[in-house]
């Protein structure tokens, strides 16, 4: 009963903390770990424990994500499938330390990106969105990532569709959701078909992230847009400095 309260209470955390800015997957990639999951399968089933809390998180955020086009939002969203189960393929099919070894500077670059986003705006002298090529190379290589390493990949979707131009903190946070929820639920069935998810575990886990997830929304969209930023590039940071010590 410790341990499975331990992976609830995980999962909880993780929910609420992929609601605000990501990073859940370092509460239960660990837990999961301690609980004596070998670590290719502890990846496998913590994607399977945050992928419905992403969704709990998007529902909270419907009325924000009803005002983007719902051609952008489809095609986004698409893209995400894409990624996630190239993400997992790569995942299944090369040396898990390779990739790993470039997670920390995605994270730094990203957080770099979404903390100096005006300064670097105003140095490029544009305000215009990219355009839909840099949008969709970008989408699918951000969303390949999140298949592949799910860890962190909430701050870069936010710091990317910052820099690309999207003004609405909130509502990027409500599409940051959504991205993950798809990518995510890709990757998962990949993985179920390898047979690397601890189904027990992952079960007890989903519960915690789905009301973890709703909590964190909720408190998200009544913060200030500036403490919001502040939080995001903490975790972004904190990431960072984590992926280089286990780097």
């Amino acid at each position: 009963m410790t341990e499975y309260a331990i992976l609830f209470a995980a999962a909880f955390g993780a929910g609420a903390l992929n609601a605000l800015a990501g990073g859940g997957s370092f509460l239960t990639f660990p837990a999961l770990v301690f609980s004596g999951v070998p670590v290719l399968a502890a990846n496998a089933t913590s994607a399977v424990s945050v992928f419905l809390g992403y969704l709990g998180s998007a529902v909270a955020f419907r009325q924000e994500l009803a005002n983007y086009d719902r051609g952008l939002l489809i095609r986004i969203l698409l893209l995400s499938i894409v990624g996630g189960a190239t993400g997992a393929f790569l995942l299944l099919n090369t040396p898990p330390d390779v990739f790993r070894g470039i997670v920390p500077w995605l994270l730094v670059i990203a957080t770099a990106l979404f903390a100096f986003q005006e300064q670097i705006k105003r140095l490029l002298k544009s305000e215009s969105k990219a355009g839909r090529g840099l949008e969709a190379a970008a989408t699918y290589f951000v969303t390949t990532y999140g298949g592949y390493f799910n860890g962190g990949v909430g701050i870069i979707i936010i710091a990317l569709f910052s820099f690309l131009g999207y003004r609405d903190l909130k509502a990027t946070i409500g599409l940051k959701s959504a991205m993950s929820f798809v990518l995510t639920t890709a990757s998962v069935v990949i993985y179920a078909f390898a047979g690397l998810i601890y189904w027990e575990f992952a079960a007890v886990m989903i519960i915690g992230t789905v009301i973890g997830g709703y909590c964190g929304s909720m408190i998200a969209r009544y913060l200030p847009v500036s403490v919001l930023r502040a939080f995001i590039i903490l975790v972004g940071v904190s990431l960072s400095i984590i992926f280089f010590v286990k780097s």
